[in-house]
């Protein structure tokens, strides 16, 4: 096992995940059981290793008190959820949802704008999680300020769609 793969990590990632996607499904009505299942196991396994070890990566590299390595974590935390991190999620999105047609190198683009449009959001919220959470619980803090701005994609779509 993974030495990220805990239940403190697993648990609420699965759920977290699970919970807002779901939420969003259920605004946007493209609600699907297999997704709903899938978003659980890959909130509960690969987002439960790979964001706590980069989070733990930040915190040892930029580990000196002081403005500038504060907002250095934020920055590196922004960019970890890059718009290639953000179209392989609407890629997994697609899949679960079994819309095999939507796939294609137009992602890309979604996810670029995404990225874009949400960082004057992002930005506060990443230096808060990096430089006011404790790094237990930096995981959790970011899992549903994902949650939150899936749930927020889908009600943008349906209120400005």
């Amino acid at each position: 096992m993974h030495k990220y793969l805990t239940l403190k990590n697993a648990v609420p990632g699965g759920l977290i995940y699970c919970a807002g996607d779901t939420l969003a499904t259920l605004i946007s009505h493209d609600f699907y059981y297999p997704r709903i299942i899938a978003m659980l196991l890959l909130g509960a396994t690969l987002y439960a290793i790979e964001i706590p070890a980069y989070f733990c990566w930040l915190d040892k590299r930029f580990n000196k008190p002081g403005y500038g390595n504060a907002v250095k974590r934020m920055m590196m935390a922004a960019a970890f959820f890059n718009p290639l991190w953000i179209a392989r999620h609407l890629v997994f999105i697609n899949l679960f949802s079994g819309q095999w047609d939507n796939l294609s190198i137009s992602l890309l683009s979604v996810a670029t704008a995404s990225f874009f449009y949400c960082l004057p959001v992002a930005l506060p919220v990443n230096y808060m999680i990096q430089n006011i959470i404790p790094l237990s619980w930096r995981f959790f803090a970011s899992s549903v300020f994902s949650a939150v701005m899936a749930i927020y994609f889908a009600m943008s779509e349906v209120l400005f769609g």
